[in-house]
């Protein structure tokens, strides 16, 4: 797509597709800071970059926490984000009943308060210079809903009047809001929700391929990581600079049903 090299913060980044977007952004000609609040992982991403001839740095964040936020972008005040894609996120499944109300706080934190707190941070910085690009990394359950996922799916869908609120207050710049919403794409997170929910359901871990997570799609295939770059890296685009506060949307045919 031929995008000007951009300085893109991507939180998340120790593992699944945060490490597979910064992998393949990075591959583009962009400058990569990989977040996580696993400090090694994000490290081991930045390392796996460099080693192939890329440009990345790595940083221990905890996006839940105010402070640590704070202390992030202090020590970091010299670095210009240009593209801030909030990708931390994590899932717990279990009946309403069950739900421990310490997970449903996690999940919250980090995949609602987290995109809130490091949002605020990165935004006068893109006011300044005049450009910035506010992804979001959302779900097919930012649309629809699965039982035993209150919490993500409550998440997810917080995440789409976000967005659209940022693209309302950063209209009058070169700033977007957009949220990138795929249906299951076969990454750890994946994986564990694969054995969790053949316990819950009493069936077979293929059975919860074929009939949970493929059988809504019509294309009955996993997302790939290289789908989901190709969107942000559309969204990074001057082409995009007028598509603001929507969700995009890749998920087999899922919601055209």
């Amino acid at each position: 797509m031929n995008n000007p090299p951009r300085t893109i913060l991507i939180t998340g980044a120790g593992s699944g597709l945060g490490r597979g977007l910064a992998q393949h952004l990075a591959q583009q000609g962009h400058s990569i800071i990989a977040t996580d609040v696993q400090t090694e992982a994000a490290a081991d991403t930045a390392s796996q970059i460099q080693h192939a001839g890329g440009n990345a740095q790595s940083h221990a964040l905890d996006v839940s926490s105010e402070a640590d936020v704070q202390r992030f972008f202090s020590e970091n005040s010299d670095v210009p984000i240009d593209v801030l894609i909030n990708n931390a996120g994590l899932q717990r499944v279990a009946r309403i009943e069950e739900y421990d109300i310490a997970n449903w706080d996690l999940l919250c934190g980090v995949m609602v308060r987290g995109v809130f707190l490091m949002t605020r941070a990165v935004l006068p910085g893109m006011r300044a210079r005049g450009f910035g690009r506010l992804i979001h990394i959302g779900s097919i359950h930012s649309h629809v809903a699965s039982p035993y996922k209150t919490a993500y799916v409550a998440a997810k869908h917080a995440l789409l009047g976000f967005s659209k609120v940022m693209a309302l207050e950063t209209a009058d710049t070169d700033i977007t809001s957009n949220t990138i919403c795929p249906a299951y794409i076969r990454t750890p997170l994946v994986e564990g929700q694969i054995k969790a929910q053949a316990r819950l359901r009493g069936i077979t871990e293929e059975e919860v391929v074929e009939n949970i997570m493929l059988g809504p799609m019509p294309k009955k295939a996993f997302i790939t990581t290289e789908e989901i770059a190709g969107a942000a890296e559309y969204l990074i685009s001057a082409a995009a600079r007028n598509v603001t506060g929507q969700a995009i949307t890749i998920d087999g045919g899922w919601t055209a049903q």
